[in-house]
């Protein structure tokens, strides 16, 4: 089907910040900005997992890391409490730079409207729009990012692993569920066993 010209110029905006990101992650042996990178990964994604996703959501998928490291998690408080209030404020700055691209591209007031709404995580399990983003974000999670996250932390044990991924497959639909372990995406392989574990004795 064929894309419309606002569509086409929001989603060269949100490119063109994210391509600005100073954090770069090699991928085939060459750099890429790293939320340039998160957001292809994301498209890519919602392409296999609702590849009739509408204009609207392909922008929100798009757009949900948009600029990030220009809010770093070091710039609140160490803590709970501090790393709360940081996604607090993260999921409106994220909400509110697209919104800003959607209306300089011409977007009309319901997409940038839906859009702000799935980027800002309102209405999780109620809002269509936001479920379809979190279930693309789990998604990419677990297929890209999860086996070095346990990398990072060679000091989280079992028991802690299982509720990690319990609590990534609670966000996400059933049928997201089932998409993750029909063969779709790429599992971790280091961490099969403890994906098996986790979702067959919630």
């Amino acid at each position: 089907m064929p894309q419309s010209t606002a569509f086409e110029k929001a989603a060269t905006l949100i490119d063109a910040a994210n391509r600005e990101d100073p954090n770069q992650e090699t991928v085939d042996g060459k750099p890429c900005p790293k939320e340039l990178l998160y957001s292809q990964r994301m498209s890519d994604m919602l392409q296999r997992y609702a590849p009739d996703a509408d204009e609207a959501m392909q922008l929100a998928v798009r757009a949900q890391h948009i600029e990030r490291w220009k809010s770093p998690r070091d710039a609140y408080p160490a803590g709970r409490k501090g790393y709360l209030h940081w996604r607090k404020d993260l999921y409106k700055f994220h909400a509110e730079t697209a919104a800003g691209l959607l209306a300089q591209a011409g977007c009309s007031e319901e997409t940038i409207d839906r859009v702000r709404q799935a980027v800002s995580k309102r209405g999780l399990k109620s809002n269509p729009d936001t479920q379809l983003l979190e279930d693309v974000i789990g998604l990419v999670f677990i297929e890209h990012y999860m086996e070095d996250f346990a990398a990072r932390h060679p000091d989280y044990d079992e028991a802690k692993w299982l509720d990690i991924i319990r609590k990534t497959w609670k966000k996400m639909s059933p049928r997201a569920n089932e998409f993750a372990l029909s063969g779709n995406i790429r599992l971790p392989e280091p961490l099969i066993p403890l994906i098996q574990k986790a979702v067959s004795s919630r």
